[in-house]
């Protein structure tokens, strides 16, 4: 009695496990699949479908989840690695990329693990461009490195069913004496720079000393011509003026001299002028010329053409 009943519970438990082993396959045969993630289903071991975001109910026992995906965009850190330069110089230089899985199903079958793939095929592509360039280019033309990696991992992207959107190196890391040489031609090209900056400064401002000194000259040239040739006219102009005075002057002593008495006039005057010449012999320093004969004034005045014969 004792076996029989202990072959009872046996049976029960046995089927007690099976039963809630079948309701543990139903529930997990219902998959809720969120956004942006992809489930890879396979049947009898077989690819059958993709799941995409939703409800989705599978057949128990023979339908299976195999993969899980997720389709939004991820970073993909590429550890330093050794590169040798076109000219023989180590340096070290990591990265880090940005990819995303288009194809959820060549993902899973069209390479075994696609985040070693893409970080191993990015560190040989490195290499292979790096050695194509010298020390100083690779500092300078990252963009290039860059767009080689991404464009190669764009080739092997389509079989493995990925999407790469960009690679960025992260440092370039030359040995300790390259990086204290490159560090003293920075500091002597910046000193050159300096010195050339002040060099051009001084010829500048010697430029602009000699042009304003130029300019100074000219403009006091002109202004010295354009006194010159205001005084020349203002003297021409006295000149003229003084003249047309002496003419008017003339014709009208002329006048006087036609006209009644003008003669005896004309004497007096002469006769006053000379007298009062012959008052300054008295005045040091005045030397006066006096004719042979004082009182013969009348002669005098007849030789001028003012006394008639």
């Amino acid at each position: 009695m004792e076996l029989e009943l202990m072959l009872n519970y046996g049976t029960t438990a046995v089927w007690g496990i099976i039963f809630f082993y079948v309701i543990f396959r139903f529930f997990r045969s219902i998959r809720i699949v969120p956004t942006k993630v992809a489930y890879i289903v396979e049947r009898l071991g077989r690819y059958h479908k993709t799941l995409g975001p939703g409800f989705h109910a599978l057949l128990p026992f023979i339908d299976k989840v195999t993969f899980i995906h997720h389709l939004k965009e991820e970073t993909i850190d590429i550890p330093p690695q050794e590169c040798f330069t076109k000219d023989n110089v180590k340096v070290e230089v990591d990265g880090v990329m940005y990819i995303a899985v288009e194809d959820p199903e060549k993902a899973s079958y069209g390479i075994t693990n696609y985040r070693i793939a893409t970080i191993q095929l990015a560190q040989t592509t490195v290499r292979s461009v790096i050695g194509t360039l010298d020390l100083d280019r690779c500092f300078e033309e990252r963009d290039v490195i860059s767009s080689k990696v991404v464009g190669a991992l764009s080739e092997a992207g389509i079989v493995w069913g990925i999407k790469v959107f960009r690679y960025e190196i992260q440092n370039i890391v030359p040995p300790a004496s390259v990086k204290d040489a490159m560090e003293k031609q920075v500091s002597a090209e910046r000193d050159k720079r300096a010195t050339i900056s002040e060099s051009e400064g001084i010829k500048q401002s010697r430029i602009n000393k000699s042009e304003g000194i130029k300019m100074e000259l000219i403009n006091t040239s002109e202004g010295e011509k354009t006194r010159l040739i205001n005084e020349a006219q203002g003297q021409a102009q006295a000149i003229k003026s003084i003249a047309e005075a002496t003419a008017v002057s003339i014709e009208q002593v002329g006048e006087q001299i036609v006209a009644q008495n003008g003669i005896e006039s004309i004497k007096m005057l002469v006769s006053q002028k000379y007298l009062s010449q012959i008052g300054l012999l008295g005045k040091e320093g005045t030397d006066i010329i006096l004719p042979a004969d004082l009182t013969k004034i009348d002669e005098l005045l007849q030789s001028l053409g003012l006394e008639k014969k």
